[in-house]
């Protein structure tokens, strides 16, 4: 059943929804750390290549699990403040960008769901909001399996 959201007030938002933007605010969280400490620890040649990019998106990151929060608060949810597991992947640097970019995959899909979720009650802010995201979610991970291609 489609819910009517045309006259959407604050606190309006379905519990659907605010379960998966709390979901996504805990995975911008987990990758945002997870990033950060990997451009602390890569010490190796091969991760001075990747360093600055990586410490640039684990930022963007933590904007999106600001937007995300923010959008939630006014649907009337309570942003988590709890990230996803954070996998740091051992040593090897190839393991850890692999593994970034399997957080990004899952994260491209959310995000898609969101969306799909979001026209069907006729959300278009948290519509707008996450296609804006997942235009930045897709270059990271364009970034990450650039690097693994070389």
């Amino acid at each position: 059943m489609t819910q009517e959201r045309n006259d959407i007030k604050e606190g309006a938002g379905s519990e659907k929804m605010k379960a998966m933007l709390n979901d996504a605010i805990a995975g911008e969280l987990q990758v945002s750390i997870q990033y950060m400490w990997q451009h602390v620890m890569w010490k190796k040649p091969e991760g001075y290549t990747a360093n600055n990019e990586i410490k640039r998106i684990a930022i963007v990151e933590m904007k999106h699990a600001e937007m995300i929060a923010e959008r939630l608060n006014y649907l009337g949810g309570t942003p988590t403040t709890k990230p996803h597991a954070i996998v740091l992947g051992g040593e090897d640097i190839r393991e850890q960008l692999k593994q970034d970019q399997e957080a990004e995959e899952r994260t491209i899909k959310l995000y898609n769901d969101i969306i799909e979720l979001a026209v069907e009650e006729h959300d278009v802010t948290t519509k707008h909001l996450f296609e804006k995201i997942l235009e930045e979610e897709e270059d990271h991970h364009d970034f990450f399996t650039s690097f693994l291609e070389d």
